[in-house]
């Protein structure tokens, strides 16, 4: 099969095309013939060496597909069948490849494509997960830090069919996508807590932070001073230093079951999971790189050629 590999920990230069066996799928997974690959940050990530692990590796961390082949113990999905899901960190990543083997998958619903399949996975189970583990409900309101991007709109979403009140931070590019969402914007920098209060002036009862870290203090602030009431998925030494839950990484428990859900609430139109852009995945190099800039304004899916 043709697959993206990383041959050495680097730039994007190290990113490049081989063949390579497909892979076979152990007790509890499957192997799906891959027509779509959604790209996250954690993909430079990987590729930089931030994860370490051997080498070749590949890339790739969510997929959809048709199921190719069935390991043992796995009941209830059948060759031929439209699947979405992923790898679970830590293994070998190679999402972007003709054949993959995924540990977790969902049927697609009728009428979604493969690209829009593939854009849900990583980000729509983390939105999910951290609404849960901090008890978002009806009353709350929630502050989402550097909520702009593919998890924090899921999470807005989410938050506000919950009957919570939803306070985010975004740049102005993405603030009126956000007001449609029905939450309310604040601005980034010096002031933060000011602004979020001034927005909020009943007080903040969860915080879901997914920002670039250093901010953990103050967050813990807004939340009541109450580590317990404040998620990170992005500062997790600052979360150790402060007793706050630093969610997605090893021992979390991962909301795979809410897929299919996830999806099905996509394709009747009470959430919005958009693809910004899909592109051959000849071009992953140049969308890992516009992801790591922060020049992406939106999820960007790779189209794998069959």
């Amino acid at each position: 099969m043709r697959a993206v590999q990383i041959e050495r920990f680097g730039g994007p230069e190290v990113l490049g095309f081989v063949e390579a066996e497909a892979p076979v799928p152990g007790a509890g997974q499957i192997q799906v013939e891959v027509r779509a690959c959604g790209v996250n940050p954690a993909d430079w990530f990987v590729r930089e060496g931030g994860m370490g692990g051997g080498l070749p590796q590949g890339t790739g961390f969510e997929v959809a597909g048709t199921v190719s082949r069935v390991g043992e113990d796995v009941t209830g999905v059948a060759v031929g069948e439209r699947v979405f899901g992923g790898m679970l960190f830590g293994g070998f990543t190679a999402g972007a490849a003709q054949f993959a083997v995924l540990d977790f998958w969902a049927r697609m619903p009728e009428g979604m494509s493969f690209e829009q399949a593939a854009a849900i996975p990583m980000n729509g189970e983390t939105a999910l997960r951290i609404l849960d583990e901090v008890g978002v409900a009806r009353g709350h309101t929630v502050f989402v830090n550097g909520g702009s991007g593919a998890v924090g709109q899921i999470a807005t979403q989410l938050a506000v069919a919950r009957g919570a009140r939803v306070v985010v931070t975004s740049g102005e590019a993405k603030a009126a996508t956000l007001r449609g969402l029905g939450a309310t914007v604040v601005g980034y920098g010096e002031g933060l807590s000011e602004r979020v209060r001034e927005a909020a002036p009943g007080g903040v009862d969860r915080v879901l932070d997914m920002g670039p870290g250093g901010q953990l203090p103050e967050l813990v602030a807004l939340a009541g001073g109450d580590p317990a009431h404040v998620v990170t998925i992005t500062d997790f030494a600052g979360a150790d230093a402060l007793g706050v839950r630093a969610s997605g990484r090893e021992g979390t428990e991962f909301r795979f079951d809410a897929l299919e859900t996830i999806a099905t609430a996509v394709t009747t139109g009470s959430l919005s999971v958009p693809v910004w852009r899909v592109e051959p995945w000849e071009n992953v190099a140049e969308v890992q790189e516009s992801i790591k800039s922060g020049t992406a304004r939106g999820k960007t899916v790779l189209r794998v050629a069959p």
